[in-house]
């Protein structure tokens, strides 16, 4: 609690001596900024040529959402079918972390395909009928397998119980 009251009495201080540092750390707290919301859908040519500019794309590169009422507005649609992890590992991007340059234009559904998430992947390396095929070849050889050894019991190997002599009793407790 006592560092609490410092680090307030420490801000009350700044705030004091600077109070444009106030209205900056206010603002800077918002988590979300009004640029990062996309425009309305371009119904113009100009419009479309202005948003097209504004995500740094060429006008024919330019291919905005449909105008369903997602909110999608003017935000480009970008190819999003594969994966961060398709990307290559060895080009200088701006940012590798993440393997994004600066004012790259990302999916709408970046937060689908980034390299912890689900991705596309390539082509499968065989078809869906061989590995169907190796499924059902697996089970059909555990299955006869089954009915091959289905008289051939597994028991732990237990003899009777042997005795020195029929009726005879031994080890009495009685003194």
């Amino acid at each position: 609690m006592s560092a609490l009251m410092k680090s307030l009495s420490l801000v009350k201080k700044l705030s004091a001596v600077n109070p444009a540092l106030q209205a900056h750390i206010v603002r800077n707290l918002a988590g979300w900024n009004k640029d990062y919301k996309p425009g309305p859908y371009p119904k113009t040519e100009k419009e479309r040529e202005a948003a097209a500019k504004k995500y740094y794309l060429l006008p024919e590169e330019y291919k905005p959402y449909a105008d369903d009422g997602l909110g999608y507005g003017d935000y480009p649609k970008v190819g999003g079918g594969l994966g961060v992890e398709h990307k290559d590992n060895y080009y200088p991007y701006d940012y590798p972390e993440i393997k994004r340059n600066f004012n790259e234009p990302i999916s709408v559904d970046h937060d689908l395909y980034s390299e912890d998430r689900y991705s596309q992947p390539d082509y499968p390396r065989y078809s869906k009928s061989y590995y169907m095929l190796c499924f059902a070849g697996v089970m059909g050889g555990c299955l006869a397998l089954y009915y091959w050894l289905e008289d051939k019991k597994m028991y732990r190997p237990v003899a009777a119980k042997q005795y020195p002599a029929d009726g005879v009793k031994h080890y009495t407790f009685e003194r």
